[in-house]
């Protein structure tokens, strides 16, 4: 359940309290979020929409590690991240956090597979069971049999698909998706949608989303909406 009243059980994966971002240009203050309470819990699909400006990816920043907040605090796992040191920051992101992003982020002149192997480079794997993770997360996304391909080989949908196994192949707490249909055409966004809603049923991931797509947004479990830095509103989608 999704809940921005700032009231919960405590047993929530992710808690976010009075949750604030500004940052400045100059002498001039731009509030970015003001005051957010969010509490989701393990196995949610949230979708977050709103105009452009309305702080939606610095959300997802702040959520995901990639930056911190002026003021409130993020917590998962009962863990308060935004309380850690830029090092220990980044060990958590490793641990705990898949990433999405609308553009891919691939490296072209690595393969498939040595696309999706790089972060576990950053553990202490043994190079066959890093192997045997990569070759899994290859075949949930269904591009096992594209695997010594280079990114210039592979269609959008299909680079997109090596950035999700890439995401879920350290198998993540939860993941971060920013846009990830933004840069497709209707049906390859409709597959990469029902591959992330099967991430969800079928393998009890937690998504976090940025998306204007409203297609995209129906298959998320709540939707939440932010303006000028605030949620406004919250509505239920399908379970």
């Amino acid at each position: 359940m999704v809940r921005i009243d700032g009231r919960s059980d405590g047993n929530s994966l992710i808690r976010v309290r009075n949750l604030g971002k500004t940052y400045t240009r100059g002498s001039e203050e731009l509030r970015v979020l003001q005051g957010l309470n969010l509490d989701i819990d393990a196995g949610d699909f949230v979708a977050f929409m709103g105009p452009s400006g309305s702080g939606k990816t610095t959300l997802l920043n702040l959520l995901g590690g990639l930056d911190v907040p002026t003021t409130g605090s993020v917590a998962v796992s009962g863990e308060e991240i935004s309380a850690l040191s830029a090092s220990r920051l980044t060990a958590w992101r490793a641990r705990h956090v898949g990433f999405i992003f609308q553009m891919y982020n691939l490296i072209p002149v690595l393969t498939a597979f040595q696309n999706v192997e790089l972060p576990l480079l950053l553990t202490k794997l043994p190079k066959a069971e890093r192997r045997a993770h990569v070759e899994t997360a290859l075949r949930l996304v269904g591009l096992a049999e594209r695997a010594g391909h280079f990114p210039g080989q592979l269609s959008g949908g299909e680079e997109q698909r090596v950035a999700i196994a890439r995401a879920v192949v350290t198998d993540p707490t939860f993941l971060l998706c920013d846009e990830p249909t933004g840069d497709l055409d209707r049906k390859s966004a409709g597959e990469i949608m029902d591959l992330i809603d099967r991430l969800v049923h079928e393998h009890g991931k937690t998504v976090l989303m940025v998306t204007h797509d409203p297609r995209a947004a129906e298959k998320a479990h709540a939707t939440l909406h932010l303006d000028k830095g605030a949620l406004v509103e919250m509505s239920e989608a399908r379970a």
